[in-house]
């Protein structure tokens, strides 16, 4: 493959997580030997707080939006109807299944939505007042009878009012204030005052991450998060100043937020890099941004779009802008991405706030084995199969063969009573 790096990211130090690792499972343990007690151990000692009650009230979730402005209300209510108009789009696109498979062997799924959620919403550098409408909606279109969220306390010892809002316009049925690994243990293990719940979805830092790991199997995950992407493929067509202004956008999300742009043309290479630098100045998010890219930004140039697109599906980011002269076309060859924008007029921030599609996505490569969060991942396809008489006859018969040879006695004679009893009935 013909890509040559223009700017590399800086190599990776080897971090000791076994520290992180020990941390959490302390966490978790605690929260599940003391539930509530240890829950306000770790907010006295995280967020110098120790309430009697973790939990909002209908009252005080629906009085946050008296303390938004109109403009933010109107853009969280658009955020909401975006987001429920394309999960349902999507439900709408899975049925049941029922069919024939052979001659007296009917065999099918059904699509049955998991009875609980817990959805973790972060709230750290940069509150994102969407994040719960990326986890809440597709649960409640997908039919989750019980759907609770958590999300941080800030200085002010309350969640977010942005954050509140959307939690109550879309009918969460609890709200918690408290996050960290004892909130993904307080999900997992339940509390004298929390029911357990069945699966855990949306991101947080390291700890809430581990966290989730950790209590994997003894509650589904949708999967682990890490710092977020942002790959830009360009061809000559490509803009500068936009590709830079994207490329930022993603950077300031995070020191260790990765930002790489794969073209064909050195020229735009350059500029782009140029682009970036000027851009910074004006930045307020500077700090952060600036150290994101000097750490993990990365150009390289490709001699085709062919080996741009490789290229691409080897790194598989989280998100996928295409800036080039043809996106559709491109779009058929590409594999492995979370979210794919299409064309320099659709912006990756677009889908981080208010477009539709969901914003919670596959890190670190996980693109190579799954999708985003969507409706499906809240819901269960359970099979089923029916035979007739004749069918069963036929199926015992090889069961019965099978499980001779393999040993499996208890299973030969499941298979041979049938045999028996459904031919004597012939």
């Amino acid at each position: 493959m013909a890509v040559t790096i223009l700017k590399s990211e800086l190599p990776s130090t080897e971090i000791d997580i076994s520290d992180l690792k020990d941390t959490v499972a302390s966490i978790l343990a605690h929260v599940e030997r003391e539930g509530d007690i240890a829950l306000r151990h770790y907010a006295l000692k995280f967020d110098g707080r120790a309430p009697e009650s973790f939990r909002v009230t209908p009252q005080q979730a629906a009085a946050a939006a008296s303390e938004l402005p109109s403009e933010v209300i109107e853009e969280l209510d658009f955020a909401i109807e975006q987001v429920t108009a394309f999960a349902k789009a999507q439900r709408a696109s899975l049925s049941d299944l029922e069919t024939e498979i052979a001659p007296g062997t009917k065999v099918g799924h059904r699509l049955v939505p998991v009875a609980s959620c817990g959805c973790y919403v972060p709230a750290g550098r940069y509150p994102c007042l969407t994040s719960a409408v990326m986890t809440v909606v597709p649960a409640k279109v997908a039919g989750v009878r019980r759907v609770v969220a958590c999300s941080p306390p800030g200085r002010d010892g309350s969640i977010n009012r942005g954050i509140l809002y959307t939690m109550y316009r879309m009918g969460v049925d609890e709200i918690y204030c408290f996050g960290g690994a004892q909130a993904i243990a307080a999900f997992a293990y339940g509390t004298d005052t929390i029911t357990p719940v069945d699966l855990i979805v949306g991101p947080g830092n390291r700890f809430v991450t581990e966290a989730k790991r950790q209590v994997f199997g003894r509650v589904g995950i949708d999967f682990l998060a890490g710092p977020s992407e942002c790959v830009v493929i360009a061809d000559e067509s490509g803009n500068p100043d936009v590709i830079a202004a994207d490329l930022l956008a993603q950077c300031e999300h995070d020191p260790n937020a990765r930002g790489a742009l794969v073209t064909t043309s050195p020229a735009l290479a350059r500029r782009t890099m140029a682009e970036i630098e000027r851009q910074l100045s004006e930045r307020t998010t500077a700090e952060t941004a600036g150290a994101s890219w000097s750490r993990h930004g990365l150009v390289a140039v490709a001699d085709t779009l062919d080996e741009a697109v490789a290229y691409v599906n080897d790194y598989a980011p989280e998100h996928l802008e295409l800036h080039v002269s043809d996106p559709r076309d491109l779009m058929r060859k590409l594999e492995n991405y979370g979210s794919l924008f299409l064309g320099e007029m659709t912006a990756e921030v677009f889908a981080d706030k208010i477009a539709g599609p969901n914003h919670v996505l596959p890190t670190g490569g996980a693109a190579r084995y799954t999708g985003g969060l969507w409706v499906g991942m809240y819901l269960k396809a359970v099979s089923h199969m029916e035979t007739d008489r004749a069918a069963s006859l036929k199926l015992a018969r090889f069961a019965e063969t099978q499980a001779h040879f393999e040993g499996m006695d208890a299973h030969r004679f499941a298979a041979s009573i049938r045999i028996a009893r459904f031919s004597a009935e012939g």
